[in-house]
């Protein structure tokens, strides 16, 4: 690979030194497949409170907003989906609490029906995957790539599964780090306070 002097060499620095941190993270989860989370920046694995005693500096904040092209035409924006439940999770392919929790928000959504939207924001490196992913999962909801990181930065993620619960007015009520087996309890309970 050849590189320019000035902004391309920083910017092919800068990429290779998170696809570094996300291979490294990818490695660290899938040394501990019992964790609840996959820590991307080398940090520990949040453990998986119950919803309403997850501290977050956003929770009770308005949902930064974003708009992302997501597979199927779907928004992926917050607020395309005002007076609605959102679910809004972000995951990654070597993730795999993300990989458990995919069929249970397919779930939730079958329940649900239209009150409830989730939307899934893929922090994987390459956007290769993340079809295969889906289908393997079952999930029919948007997904998007979050190639530049920009919105997990803004969401202050710092493991995966992160999943906020926004409520029909645009407020982050719940924030969930990680994702195991009976998780989908408190998030449904989480949701019915909403509804």
């Amino acid at each position: 690979m050849t590189l320019s002097h000035g902004a391309s060499s920083s910017s092919a620095a800068r990429a290779a030194l998170r696809g570094l941190g996300w291979l490294l993270a990818g490695s660290l989860c899938l040394a501990a497949l019992g964790g609840a989370a996959c820590t991307p920046k080398g940090g520990a694995a949040a453990g998986a409170a119950a919803l309403p005693e997850t501290p977050h500096p956003l929770r009770g904040a308005p949902a930064p907003d974003f708009s992302l092209a997501a597979r199927g035409g779907a928004p992926a924006s917050p607020n395309a989906y005002a007076g609605k439940v959102v679910l809004l999770d972000f995951w990654a392919t070597w993730c795999q609490p993300c990989r458990a929790s995919f069929p249970e928000y397919q779930a939730l959504l079958a329940s649900y029906g239209e009150r409830v939207i989730v939307v899934g924001i893929s922090e994987d490196d390459e956007q290769d995957g993340i079809e295969r992913f889906a289908e393997e999962t079952g999930a029919l909801f948007p997904l998007a790539w979050d190639a530049d990181k920009s919105v997990a930065q803004r969401y202050q993620i710092s493991s995966m599964p992160t999943l906020f619960i926004i409520d029909g007015s645009g407020l982050v009520r719940y924030v969930h780090a990680g994702f195991r087996a009976g998780d989908e309890a408190s998030i449904r309970a989480a949701i019915d306070s909403l509804l």
